[in-house]
């Protein structure tokens, strides 16, 4: 059963770990910083509790435990109570959903392991915006996909912005690094897996007509400049999804959703 402790006090150390989440030299969240992971708002913070990823502390005002308490009956961890206004001055703003849980970040899943089962991955290349992130995560959960993949210079998964906007996804969807970007590709299709770029492209083939593969790998590239020339050799096929005249692309997010979306639909 999870201990209820109170927080009377701005400086409590017992509350470090939530501490200046806007002070972007000390967030606890940042891949430097003390590898924290942080769950925000009760939807996030029941995933959290079913997902690899276990809270060693949590914080919120009185209305937020009494919404939790049967979830944490079973989970041995302090849930620290604090008014709203102590609460905001550790945050360092006023948070609307009135709890976090934080969790140790664990070792990197290996990309072989991740992919083992899997047939459709999504793969992003350059995806460097929190929020499209966050919103890549919970259009995979809700449309089937089994793993999303990191080319290079794509953003935090972790990060606490990511994790909210993808209402929680973001720490049950399985996700990995392919090594050696973009010759890892090859690894894919050593595995059965027909890798897919989407391109704005009219001359391309619609996704409809382009996903043939058992297994899919659909490769997505950041809003503006898209898929590198090498990433875009380093595919099978390239696929567009028909837009009408004038509209050259969407968001990324919400191509990546479409192009879910017709897997599912397909298969």
């Amino acid at each position: 059963m999870a201990v209820v402790l109170e927080v009377d006090s701005v400086d409590d150390p017992r509350v470090d770990d939530f501490r200046d989440l806007k002070a972007a030299d000390r967030r606890p969240d940042r891949p430097g910083g003390k590898g924290l992971v942080i769950a925000e708002g009760t939807v996030v913070v029941r995933r959290m509790l079913d997902s690899p990823f276990r809270p060693h502390a949590l914080l919120g005002v009185d209305k937020r435990w009494r919404e939790l308490a049967p979830e944490l009956a079973g989970v041995e961890v302090p849930f620290y109570r604090a008014s709203a206004e102590v609460m905001a001055e550790v945050v360092g703003f006023h948070l609307n959903r009135g709890v976090l849980a934080v969790a140790h970040r664990p070792p990197e899943r290996d990309f072989d392991e991740t992919i083992a089962a899997a047939t459709t991955v999504a793969v992003l290349e350059g995806v460097n915006d929190h929020e499209n992130l966050g919103s890549m995560f919970r259009n995979a959960a809700g449309l089937g996909v089994d793993a999303i993949l990191f080319g290079d210079r794509c953003a935090d998964p972790l990060y606490r912005r990511s994790v909210r906007v993808s209402m929680g996804h973001a720490l049950r969807v399985p996700f990995a690094r392919v090594p050696e970007w973009p010759r890892g590709l090859d690894r894919l299709r050593n595995r059965g897996f027909q890798v897919a770029a989407l391109t704005p492209d009219p001359a391309a083939p619609t996704l409809a007509a382009a996903l043939t593969g058992d297994r899919v790998a659909l490769l997505l590239g950041a809003e503006g400049p898209g898929l590198t020339v090498e990433a875009m050799a380093a595919a099978d096929v390239r696929a567009r999804i028909p837009m009408s005249a004038g509209t050259d692309s969407l968001n990324v997010a919400t191509a990546a959703a479409m192009a879910f979306y017709e897997r599912v639909r397909a298969s």
